[in-house]
């Protein structure tokens, strides 16, 4: 990537850098930054393949010995990518992404709601891997997004054992095209839990294990989609009235609210506890989210196959991401120049600029804000973690 610590984004969203102090609150986004945002949208779609023209397919990754990895979501699309083998030679059969990690020599955990999925996916790998013998080390965790009670028992689970966590990949998520709106059983619209509350609380609660691991990351799968979001935090849920749900909406505005928890995070965690935030465009892929779409869409994604990544490609800069030596380095000048915004990288393993309503500060901090009551976490948690005190949560084991 070459000079990735040196190239902080700097072409846009100089004017958001202070929050907007002073301007009545926002209600949409702009007509400019909607048709912007598109654009970006339609570009990537169009241009994506040249872009990443580049890269190696699958990505090549240094040695992880002695690396611990948590993926969310990583029995089907990128996350099954990001779950396998590095290992691959023309007349090779197809290794798909959580072996890619383990692979190269990490302990990877998989965190899905389909654990026996899982196990039969490992099965079927330690039987490649008798033929190829290739180590895996790769073991298998109950998780489901859509119980934040769920996620506190992952996270209580996990840091009882004490032990580093060097990369959180918050991989999974939702887009339900042309869905009615869904709420789960916390009572939150499901994309902005899936996507964002779900990733955000595991990322909380996980702090002990990062540090313990330092020097550590954490990685949030996002999307271009985020461009042509806008998050309201008195109407998180969309049920206000006061713009008409769709699931586009829902979906959009979920991965901006990712983003803008994401740079909070990233400008409170002191420098000296070595954990690295960063968002990541895998570009547009074609996944299992295209069970979600109509007929007439998957049949089209069938017929553009040029221009739309297929798994393993858009696995690529998450794994860029997760085990690239100057991605920390990076994170530390962004947040050395106190850049509004995390760590962006795009579907060609590069810095990106995110949208301009990301670079609003002061929506962040009440992105932020209302992120932790809706978990149901203290306004002080980061630094309670951080400090390694206890911090009491409403979901979990105390609230059954």
């Amino acid at each position: 990537m070459g000079s990735l610590a040196s190239s902080s984004s700097s072409s846009s969203g100089d004017g958001d850098r202070n929050g907007g102090g002073g301007r009545r609150k926002k209600e949409d986004l702009g007509w400019i930054e909607w048709a912007r945002g598109w654009c970006g949208i339609v570009g990537e779609f169009l241009f994506q393949r040249i872009a990443a023209s580049h890269l190696e397919n699958p990505l090549s990754l240094p040695p992880l010995d002695g690396i611990t990895c948590i993926v969310t979501g990583a029995t089907s699309g990128i996350g099954l990518e990001i779950a396998r083998s590095t290992s691959y030679s023309e007349d090779s059969f197809f290794l798909p992404f959580c072996w890619q990690l383990a692979q190269s020599g990490a302990h990877v955990v998989m965190a899905v709601r389909k654990t026996k999925l899982a196990h039969d996916l490992i099965q079927k790998w330690q039987n490649e891997k008798a033929e190829m013998e290739l180590p895996l080390n790769v073991e298998v965790m109950e998780l489901d997004l859509l119980s934040l009670d769920s996620v506190v028992r992952f996270a209580e689970a996990w840091n009882a054992r004490l032990g580093p966590l060097h990369a959180l990949i918050n991989n999974a998520g939702i887009f339900s095209i042309g869905e009615p709106q869904h709420f789960s059983k916390d009572g939150y619209e499901e994309h902005m839990q899936v996507n964002h509350l779900a990733p955000a609380l595991l990322s909380m609660l996980l702090l002990p294990s990062l540090v313990r691991g330092s020097p550590s990351r954490i990685i949030n799968v996002n999307s271009i989609m985020h461009a042509v979001g806008f998050v309201d935090t008195e109407d998180m849920n969309l049920t206000s009235g006061k713009r008409k749900y769709t699931s586009y909406l829902g979906y959009s505005n979920s991965k901006l609210a990712q983003v803008k928890f994401s740079s909070i995070l990233h400008k409170r965690i002191p420098a000296e506890a070595g954990i690295s935030v960063v968002c990541v465009s895998p570009g547009i892929v074609h996944t299992n989210v295209a069970r979600d779409l109509p007929k007439l869409v998957v049949t089209g994604y069938h017929l553009i196959p040029y221009f739309i990544f297929d798994a393993q490609e858009g696995s690529r800069s998450t794994l860029f991401a997760a085990t690239d030596p100057q991605v920390p380095e990076y994170c530390g000048v962004l947040k050395a120049e106190e850049w509004p915004v995390c760590a962006y990288i795009s579907h060609d393993c590069r810095p990106m600029n995110a949208s301009e309503e990301a670079h609003n500060l002061e929506t962040s901090q009440e992105v932020w804000d209302k992120t932790l009551d809706m978990i149901g976490l203290p306004s002080d948690v980061l630094e309670k973690l951080i400090e390694g005190e206890e911090v009491q949560c409403r979901y979990g084991s105390s609230s059954e």
